[in-house]
């Protein structure tokens, strides 16, 4: 019956014409082509938007949660985060030259990236544990701010901030206006995207889920400070999203938004709640202003969700044929 109700929702959604903005109003998504994938957008918002509609949703219900790698921000050919740690890594590494013997340091610092991408996210981030262990939280923003300052792209040549996806800016503001409260929920570390997520996205530290390591309360010389431990408080990945999300948030979204099966679990949890439900999955198809990628990948590897999308009604955007403009900065 849930398959069902999802299914008639979404062939609704398809075959609606797309709403209008009210007279004086722009075009609040711009830069998604007319087509399925933005009816079916505009479709969700309108109704539980609609005071009087069956299907209304309180304000203070209209929670949407966002993965970040692959869905707001480009993650290839590296989780950017990665790139971060194997950079942090050679500073660590010239005072600490014991880890150089360990397997993954050893792979990090000898350029083998594929044996970094090859280990599961817990041990991924206890690297990044292990690598900044000991500095305060203060500290540890500010080389991340530093970083993000300096560090670019390898194919753009541009800094990573810069390649946030401006379809889903548009889209993160368009559900902020119509009173949703948006929210990262990624497998990345919590404490590496919170430095510079309201700056990018509009979404300040406080709605930012992800793993995250222990810290400690101290007093250095007279005054409190957190410190960095080099151990694994929580990882916010598959099974771990609706988790995170229960112990964050303490609502259960009524719309989320991955690409990858690391975001499976995220949107069954979702999308299976009761009433009016949204699940959409970034599909990258565009191999030639960003990247084409899903089965076979390293990197934000999409098979099982891909696979049960039409099922569970949710939305599947084909970057190349429903984005007009992938980077804000194409037609500069």
């Amino acid at each position: 019956m849930r398959h069902f109700f999802m299914f008639t929702l979404l062939t609704l959604a398809l075959t609606a014409p797309v709403a209008r903005p009210a007279l004086g109003q722009s075009d609040p998504l711009p830069s998604w082509n007319d087509g399925a994938t933005k009816r079916a957008i505009i479709a969700f918002v309108d109704k539980v938007t609609k005071q009087g509609s069956p299907d209304f949703v309180p304000p203070a219900e209209r929670i949407a949660t966002f993965d970040n790698d692959g869905t707001l921000w480009c993650e290839q050919p590296l989780y950017v985060q990665i790139v971060f740690a194997v950079d942090r890594v050679r500073t660590f590494a010239a005072t600490h030259p014991e880890v150089k013997d360990q397997p993954l340091f050893k792979a990090a610092l000898g350029g083998d990236l594929k044996a970094v991408l090859s280990v599961s996210a817990y041990d991924r981030l206890q690297f990044l544990a292990t690598s900044h262990a000991g500095m305060t939280t203060d500290e540890f923003t500010a080389i991340v701010n530093d970083w993000l300052k300096t560090a670019k792209h390898p194919r753009f040549k541009r800094p990573y901030t810069d390649l946030v996806y401006q379809p889903m800016l548009e889209l993160l503001a368009y559900l902020r206006i119509n009173h949703f409260k948006t929210f990262i929920v990624s497998g990345g570390g919590i404490e590496f995207m919170r430095p510079w997520t309201d700056s990018a996205y509009g979404i300040p530290p406080e709605q930012v889920v992800g793993s995250s390591i222990k810290l400690k309360y101290e007093l250095r010389d007279g005054q409190p400070a957190l410190f960095r431990l080099a151990e694994i408080d929580f990882v916010d990945d598959k099974a771990g999203k609706p988790v995170g999300i229960q112990q964050a948030i303490g609502r259960r979204p009524i719309a989320a938004f991955g690409n990858s099966d690391g975001d499976y679990e995220m949107l069954r949890w979702v999308t299976s709640g009761p009433g009016p439900r949204f699940g959409l999955i970034v599909h990258h198809t565009d191999a030639t202003r960003e990247y084409a990628y899903d089965r076979d990948s390293n990197v934000g590897r999409l098979v099982k969700a891909l696979d049960e999308a039409p099922e569970r009604g949710w939305v599947v955007t084909d970057i190349k044929n429903d984005w007009n403009v992938v980077f804000s900065w194409e037609k500069e």
